[in-house]
C-alpha cells in the first residue's frame, strides 16, 4: 500500500513521557516520547472518537478523556474497553533533529486487534455467551483476542446484531445518530471471526450439571425449530442483563405505557412522541431522567413523577441532583417529587396517572424508568443472592465450574473496599465480559475494573468513577452551578467515587490515580483546586 509520509516535530518539541497531536497531510496522529523513543498512533479512541491529546499519558499507555478507553501507545492496541478496536499504529523514523511519520494513504485510524482463526480440528469445544449486549459482545472478540479455536455461540433474544445500548437513550433518542449507526460490528466481521449471533433466541433454562441449554425462538410467526431448541456447552457465560421493572397498579396493562430497555423500546416511544402532546416519566433513575430529557426535546409536555426528594439524591447526593432537576426545569420538564402513581386511568390507551396524593396528570404516554432486575430466572445449580438474584461470582467472574457471569447480573468482590455489590454500567459490562473470556480461555485474570458511567441530559454531561452505596462527606473543587467541577466521595477518609462535569483530562487524570490505587488525601482535597494533571503519575509501568 501506497505510504506518505511528514516530519511531524523536532526531536526536541516533546520531553520524555510526553504526547501531542500532529498531522500527515489530513490524518491525525498521536505522537509520543518514551524511554527516549518516539511513537505514533492513531489520535482518536475507537469509541466515540474523542481526541486523544486531551486525556492522560501514564507509563506506556494513554487514558481516553471521555469514557476512559485505554490504548498502549507503543503498538495502539486497546486495554480497556468501552471501545472495541485497537489504534492504527504508524512508522516513526528520526532523521537529524525531525521526527518523521509514515502511514498508509488511506487510514482510518483504527484497527481490529489480531484474532486466532476458528479451528475445530485444533479445539473440539463450544463456547456459549447468553446475551449480546455490552459483556457479550466484549467476551466473543476477547475468546478470539485470546487465541481460542473453538466454536463461539451468542445468543440473543433481540432481533439484531448486537449495538450501542447507551445511546438508546441518549444520542439515537434525540436523532444525533442514525440506526445504521447502531450497530458495533457488520455481519461480515461475525462471519469472518466464526462468531454465530443467533437472534431471537429466549433462554428458557440452562441446566448446570448437564452443561445444557434450552432455548426457543422468540420471533412471532418462525419457525421455533428452525435452529435447535438445545445446545451443549463447555464454558458458558451469562450475560443477559437486566428486565424493566414493571408497576403493580391498576391500569398496567393499558396501551402506550411503555420501558425503555431495547432497539425496538426506543423506536416504539419514538414513534409515539411525533403523535403525542403529554408525557409522564415514572422514576427519576438515569434511563427516566434521559428519556425525560429526550421527549422534551422532541417538544412533549413532560412530567417526572418520583419518590424521591430529589433526583439521583441516593447516588449523586443532594447538591448535584439539584442541579439536575434545575436544568431539566429550565427546559420545561415539570417534577412531581415524593410521589408515587397509583393508578393508570384510560380506555385502552393510557390517559392520565392518578398520584398518592389524588394529583391526576394527563399523558398520552408514559415511560417506566424505574429499575431492572437481573435476568437469570432460567439458571439451575447455581445460587442466586437472595436480595435480587444476581449471580455471585468469585474476584475471576466466576459462578460455578465452568460458568461465569458479567454485566448487570453480577454481583462481585471489589477490589478496593473487599465488597459486594453488582453495578449495571455499560463499561463495566465490557470490562467484565473481556476479563470472563480471558478466563473462558485458560488465564487466571482477576478482575480490577473501575466502574464508570456517563449521563448527558440537556446540555449537562456527567461522568462517574468508582462506586459508593455510601459516604461520609463530598467535597467539591470547582463550580456545580456552572456545571464545571469534581465532586469526592469519601468514605472513612477514602475516595470511593468521584462525578465531574466538564473536567475531561482530570477525569481522565482521576481514573488513573484510583486504577493504581494512589488517590488524592483528604488534607489535598480540603485545600482545594486539585491539580490532578500535575498529580498524575507519569511514566509509571504498572
Amino acid at each position: 500500500m501506497k505510504q506518505i509520509e511528514a516530519v511531524v516535530a523536532n526531536i526536541n518539541d516533546l520531553n520524555d513521557g510526553e504526547m501531542r497531536q500532529v498531522a500527515v497531510g489530513k490524518t491525525e496522529i498521536l505522537l509520543t516520547r518514551l524511554d527516549g523513543k518516539f511513537h505514533a498512533v492513531g489520535a482518536h479512541c475507537s469509541h466515540y472518537k474523542a481526541p486523544l491529546a486531551e486525556g492522560v499519558l501514564s507509563g506506556h499507555h494513554v487514558v481516553c478523556p471521555w469514557h476512559n478507553a485505554y490504548f498502549d501507545v507503543r503498538t495502539g492496541d486497546q486495554l480497556e474497553p468501552p471501545g472495541l478496536d485497537s489504534l492504527a499504529c504508524y512508522q516513526v523514523r528520526i532523521e537529524g533533529e525531525n521526527v518523521i511519520v509514515s502511514i498508509p494513504e488511506k487510514t482510518t485510524g483504527l484497527r481490529s486487534p489480531a484474532m486466532a482463526q476458528f479451528n475445530p480440528d485444533a479445539d473440539e469445544r463450544t463456547f456459549v455467551i447468553l446475551g449480546a449486549g455490552a459483556a457479550g459482545v466484549h467476551a466473543a472478540e476477547t475468546l478470539r483476542v485470546a487465541g481460542y479455536q473453538g466454536r463461539i455461540v451468542m445468543l440473543t433474544q433481540d432481533d439484531r446484531l448486537p449495538y450501542d445500548r447507551t445511546k438508546l437513550s441518549k444520542d439515537y433518542f434525540i436523532g444525533e445518530t442514525s440506526s445504521e449507526e447502531m450497530p458495533l460490528r457488520s455481519p461480515d466481521f461475525y462471519k469472518e471471526h466464526a462468531i454465530e449471533v443467533l437472534l431471537n433466541k429466549r433462554v428458557e433454562q440452562v441446566q448446570t450439571t448437564a452443561k445444557a441449554i434450552a432455548f426457543t425462538d422468540s420471533a412471532s410467526g418462525s419457525d421455533a425449530g428452525a435452529s435447535g431448541d438445545s445446545l451443549n456447552y463447555d464454558a458458558l457465560l451469562v450475560a443477559t442483563g437486566g428486565k424493566p421493572l414493571q408497576l403493580d397498579i391498576p391500569g398496567a396493562d393499558l396501551q402506550n405505557i411503555l420501558t425503555l430497555r431495547s432497539f425496538d423500546d426506543t423506536d416504539r416511544i419514538l414513534t409515539l412522541s411525533k403523535q403525542k402532546k403529554q408525557a409522564v416519566v415514572i422514576g427519576s433513575s438515569f434511563i427516566g431522567m434521559e428519556t425525560a430529557a429526550g421527549l422534551s426535546q422532541h417538544g412533549l409536555e413532560v412530567t417526572v413523577v418520583s419518590p424521591d426528594s430529589v433526583p439521583f439524591k441516593k447516588i449523586l447526593g443532594e447538591e448535584i441532583g439539584k442541579i439536575f432537576q434545575q436544568v431539566h426545569q429550565e427546559n420545561g420538564v415539570s417534577f412531581k417529587l415524593g410521589r408515587k402513581a397509583v393508578q393508570f386511568e384510560g380506555n385502552d390507551k393510557v390517559e392520565a396517572v392518578i398520584l398518592d396524593n389524588g394529583d391526576r396528570l394527563k399523558a398520552d404516554i408514559v415511560i417506566v424508568g424505574i429499575g431492572v432486575q437481573p435476568a437469570t430466572d432460567f439458571l439451575q445449580g447455581i445460587d442466586l443472592h437472595p436480595k435480587d438474584g444476581s449471580v455471585v461470582v468469585d474476584e475471576y467472574l466466576r459462578a460455578a465450574d465452568g460458568i461465569y457471569a458479567a454485566g448487570d447480573i453480577a454481583r462481585y468482590p471489589d477490589w478496593r473496599t473487599n465488597e459486594s455489590f453488582r453495578v449495571e454500567h455499560w463499561r463495566v459490562a465490557a470490562q467484565q465480559g473481556r476479563i470472563a473470556a480471558h478466563n473462558m480461555a485458560g488465564k487466571a485474570v482477576k478482575f480490577k475494573g473501575l466502574p464508570l458511567f456517563w449521563t448527558m441530559q440537556f446540555e449537562f454531561p456527567l461522568r462517574y468513577i468508582g462506586h459508593a452505596e455510601s459516604w461520609d462527606e463530598i467535597i467539591v473543587d470547582g463550580d456545580l452551578q456552572k456545571q464545571e467541577f469534581i465532586a469526592f466521595y469519601l468514605k472513612n477518609n477514602q475516595v470511593l467515587a468521584v462525578a465531574t462535569s466538564h473536567k475531561d483530562t482530570e477525569t481522565a487524570a482521576m481514573a488513573e490515580l484510583m486504577r493504581l490505587n494512589q488517590t488524592l488525601t483528604v488534607e489535598e482535597l480540603r485545600r482545594g483546586t486539585v491539580d490532578l494533571i500535575q498529580r498524575q503519575p507519569v511514566n509509571n509501568k504498572q
